[in-house]
This record gives C-alpha cells, structure tokens and sequence, in this order.
C-alpha cells in the first residue's frame, strides 16, 4: 500500500498519510476507494463547485505492479453536470505514475487564488505557479509542464480551456488523450484553480509474493494472447463497432433514428486502418494494443495527427450527426481531445440539436444562423468551437442535453439521457441487456457501469448453466436481464478498483473470480476468496445507490428516453425491426436479484447488513 495526498487549495497545506488496509479489502482502491471518502463527504448541501467538495484521483490497487491490462485511475466527486455521483475512468500511463510515486489516492478540496499544478516526483508534493498555462489546451499544457519541469517523461493529467470556461461536461485529459471525460470532473479542476496534476515516480509497488504474482502474470498475457478476440482488438480496438453494430441494427444514425448508416463502411474501423493508420499503441503493460497513431492527410486538416480514436468519439461525429465525412471526424476528435471536452455529450447535444431543427422547432437564429441539417461537418466543428468557449448557441449547449431542453422549453422526449448523462453510440432497442444498464448506471446513462456482452453470445446454453435463463444469451430478449447487469456491473466495479481494463476483464472475461482473488492475494499478501472479491463490486454498487438517494435518486429515475421504450427500432430490414426495450420488467427483475425494493429502488436494510453498510 501507498500513501493518500491531501491537498488543501485553499490555504496550501499539503500532506501524506499512509493507506488504510482494512478499507482496501472492503473497497480495493481507483473507483472503489474514491466511492468509499465520497460515502462520507458528500451531501445534498454541498455544492459540487464548492471549494470544500473533495475531488478525488485514485489508481486501480494492481497499477503499477505489472499485471497485463492493469492501467487505470478514476477522478470522482460530485458531477456539476448531473448533480449526483460523479466519476470517470482512463488508462495510459498516468495511473501508473502514481503508484510509481507512492500514491494510491489524491483527495483535493479547497479553491487556489490563482491557477495552479500540482506536482509530485516520488515523495515530493508542492504546488507550482499554473498562470501562464491557463488558456492552454490539452496537448499544449501538457507539453509546456514538461518543459517547465525539464522532464519530458512526466505524466500529466490536464484540463483544457472548455473546462476553465465552464463547460459542464469537460474532462480530464492524461497523456494528451486518454480521457477520463464524463460527469464533468473537468469542471471541477478548473473550479478549484487546478490546471494539471504532473506525476514522476521512481519507486515501485511491494509485492507479497512475486514468484507467484509473476507466474499469474505469465499466464494471464498468454491467455490474453490465445483469446479468440486478441487480433481484431490489436488491429481495431473498438473501433470495430462501427461494422458490427451496423450488422446487428444496432447504430445510432442520425440521433437513434435508424439502426443503420448507408455509410458505416466510408467511416469504419477498417477504413481508418487502411487510409490512416501508422502504428498501434497501447496502455502501460497491456499486450491488447488497441489504440493506434494516426497521420491524416487531408489539406482541410493540415498535420493532423493524434492516438485514438476510440468507437465512442467515432461514431459519434459520423453516425450520431449523419456525417460520412472520415477526416472532418477525426478532426472534430482531435478538437475535442484538445479543448477537453467528453465526446459522447458533445456529439449528443449537436445531434439533438440537429433534430430539433428538423422538427421545426429550433430556428436558425437561435442557432446563431448555423445549418443543423444532419451530416453538415461544418456546423459540427463550429459548434465544438463555440461550446468550449460557451459563446452564442453553444453557451446553450454546454450544460448537456437535458439543460439544453429545459432552458429552451422543448425537445426533452427526445433528449438521449438518463439521470443528465448523455447515452453512449449505440441503440438500445438491439442490446436490451445494455438498456437496462444504462438505465440504472450510477453516474447516469453509461454502459461502462456494466459492459453486459454476454447477451451477444447467442448461447443458450451457456445462459442456463450461468443464470438458469436461456434467454440471457439473446440480445433482444428481456427475460434474465436483470441478473446479467446485476453480475457485469459487479465486475465493472472490480475492474475499475484493480485498475484493469474493461476490454479485458469483462468482455474478454480473462479471469473469473477466485482466479482475480488468487492475483489479489499474491500482491497483497492477503487471503480473499473468489466470492469476497465478488462481494466488493457488490458493495461499491450498492454504495453509489446509498450516495445517490442523498439527491433524491430512485426507480423514477431509472429510465431510457421513451425513443428506446415506445418507438420500435427501425429500419424495416434491419435484424433489430420492431423492438422495443421491455424497462419495467427488466427493473424490476434487476431489483429483485440485488436485493433492492421493487417499488423506491433503494437497496434494503437487509442487503446493506449483509455487505457491511449498515448505518
């Protein structure tokens, strides 16, 4: 274990404890440990932007000893976007760096007088001038820290200017471009004042028993290695959505509209690997290389050239706006990436927008004369523009999408949110399972909080042996959806408090319990069973429903746009025609295999008894 940093902004003080073991075991460390300091912090009564709320960084407790695929670090808080449980999640290298210096959690509270970074090389914490680096973007601030340090290694995790101008959905960028973008806890650095976190470690993680941790670690990457999926994911990464959702009818063309893009095949994975692609790239110690380093050659976007993209940011400025022009995309990507603002709500809130104007009920001029036809690139990168710097239309937008509608008076029944989180790139009606997890997600409509793909298996069989229910295997059923999220969101939560990458723990399912306890206890030194370990993903759901019926959330709440629960999905030919998603039997299946009421969907006294949360 290493140590918490306590960062006081307001008068300076800055201070290292050691971790606290027997919290760990209950809640691990990344997302777990920052839920269980915000269980205690936050209220109803304290403002997300207040200097006293805590803004928490925390990597995965596995990052940094060398596990395969174990990468990532959560930033939480209070989201200013949604008002509830804010946190977001990336990989790279940064996550890494901090347990190199000895951290395991930076808890942040207070407001600087003027913008600061914070800096921290091994056991050295101090507060650097951040003035002449407000107004920079991502990839400059990070690039001018290095030079200010004189350490072109160090990693850095920023904010760019659409946080420092108040966009409610910015986000933190680390390593120029991996993301930790949702619920806006870019928004709450730049409210404390705190332009980046730069991070130099020298040390290295203790490991109870490293002949056996390493031989664990062997075979996990040969594992890795042999998974059927290994070579599609090193050569695409997510960005094979595009051809596989188009298969399923499952896309969101042109604000969820159509299941299916007559251009899916000019803006593919595929394609962005034939014309772009120079090399892959990975996080620290991950053996998937599923990011990639693209050149684009395009005289519209002179030197553009960037790591990614991932399918989220893809799909989102092609298929979601109806734009089938690649390279404009990639730039509306890279903009984004810069300015630091979150894909997904950015190209939400362009793609409502766009259909309001097409429902006659957004004008031109209150759209500062921009044509919101679907498919105008230009108007895409204009308002990219103007919602990071919150002039004109885009100061409208900039809140997200369910404070668009209600600050207009209209287009709220299809605003795509739930909770005030702006859905993912895909529709829901051809993944039932995923509608139902992005349903109840605790941070809003997100289907990282659960990541359910067994329900792509098609096996039926393997549905009975797992959940008794054959039907769990099939993509457009409903019946078992609730103990399929029930189980997949546990393993979410431990894969975000190991630090381990989603892709492989849940999708690729490289692990199952006892063997992610047997990991667990030959780096800590302790001796889990496979079902304790289940139990702490459990106990970190529960923990973010306890949160967030402080601010009034509940089964109400737990709801899809009526687009996904009242329209069937079309087009007529495609293999996902006519469905709807079947919420309320799925909510109350799901509530039902967590042990919540069926009627206020509040986990109930005997559940919280039984995972230590009572009181």
């Amino acid at each position: 274990m290493g140590s918490v940093c306590r960062i006081d902004l307001s008068s300076g003080i800055i201070s290292r404890e050691p971790g606290f073991e027997s919290m760990a075991k209950r809640f691990l460390g990344g997302r777990g440990a920052n839920i269980a300091v915000l269980m205690d912090a936050l209220s109803p009564m304290l403002d997300p932007l207040a200097p006293e709320a805590p803004l928490l960084f925390a990597p995965g407790i596995l990052v940094g000893t060398g596990l395969p695929s174990a990468a990532r670090f959560n930033v939480s808080g209070r989201s200013p976007q949604t008002g509830i449980l804010g946190d977001s999640n990336a990989g790279g290298f940064f996550g890494q760096e901090l347990r190199f210096a000895g951290v395991d959690q930076i808890r942040i509270t207070g407001e600087a007088s003027h913008p600061v970074v914070l800096s921290i090389t091994d056991d050295r914490t101090e507060l650097i001038d951040g003035r002449r680096l407000w107004g920079l973007d991502t990839v400059e601030s990070t690039e001018a820290i290095r030079e200010l340090l004189g350490d072109s290694n160090v990693r850095v995790a920023t904010i760019g200017p659409a946080a420092e101008s108040g966009v409610a959905f910015s986000g933190v960028f680390a390593d120029f471009v991996r993301a930790a973008a949702r619920t806006g806890m870019g928004r709450l650095m730049a409210a404390k004042n705190l332009k980046a976190i730069a991070v130099r470690g020298t040390g290295r993680p203790s490991i109870a028993d490293p002949t056996r941790f390493s031989d664990l670690c062997v075979c996990l990457r040969e594992r890795i290695l042999a998974h059927p999926e290994y070579e599609i994911r090193s050569r695409l990464g997510s960005t094979q959505l595009i051809a596989k959702l188009q298969a399923i009818g499952g896309l969101p063309t042109r604000h969820f509209q159509s299941g299916t893009f007559e251009q899916a095949g000019q803006v593919s994975g595929e394609t962005i690997e034939a014309r772009y692609k120079v090399r892959s790239m990975s996080c620290a110690t991950c053996p998937v290389h599923c990011s990639r380093y693209l050149e684009i050659d395009d005289p519209r976007f002179p030197d553009l050239r960037f790591e990614g993209p991932e399918y989220e940011p893809l799909a989102g400025f092609t298929v979601r706006v109806g734009n089938a022009d690649l390279p404009l995309a990639l730039y509306a990507i890279d903009r984004c990436n810069r300015l630091g603002l979150d894909a997904i709500s950015t190209s939400e809130v362009i793609a409502w927008s766009m259909e309001c104007a097409g429902r006659d009920l957004l004008d031109r001029a209150t759209a500062d004369g921009l044509d919101l036809s679907f498919g105008n690139g230009e108007t895409v990168l204009s308002l990219i523009e103007r919602i990071a710097r919150r002039e004109g239309f885009g100061d409208v937008l900039a809140d997200g999408v369910r404070a668009a509608a209600e600050r207009l008076g209209f287009g709220g029944e299809f605003a795509m949110h739930s909770k005030g989180l702006e859905l993912f790139q895909a529709d829901v009606r051809a993944m039932k399972a995923y509608g139902l997890g992005n349903a109840v997600a605790s941070r809003g409509a997100d289907h990282l909080r659960s990541e359910p793909w067994f329900e792509f298996s098609g096996d039926r069989e393997e549905g009975v042996r797992r959940y008794g229910i054959a039907e769990t295997a099939d993509r457009l059923a409903w019946q078992g959806k609730g103990l399929l999220v029930k189980e997949y969101e546990e393993r979410a939560a431990v894969a975000d408090a190991l630090g381990i990458c989603k892709n492989v723990y849940n999708n690729m399912e490289v692990l199952d319990w006892d063997e992610t306890a047997d990991v667990l206890n030959a780096a800590m030194g302790w001796n889990l069973a496979g079902e304790e370990v289940r139990r702490v993903g459990e106990r970190i759901v529960n923990t973010e429903r306890m949160i967030n019926a402080r601010f009034g959330i509940g089964r109400a709440d737990d709801r899809l746009p009526p687009r996904f629960t009242e329209e069937p999905a079309g087009p007529p030919d495609s293999p996902s025609a006519g469905s709807v998603v079947e919420l309320g039997s799925m909510l109350d299946d799901y509530y039902a295999a967590r042990g919540w009421d069926t009627v206020t969907g509040l986990p109930m006294e005997e559940k919280l008894r039984e995972l230590g949360l009572e009181g």
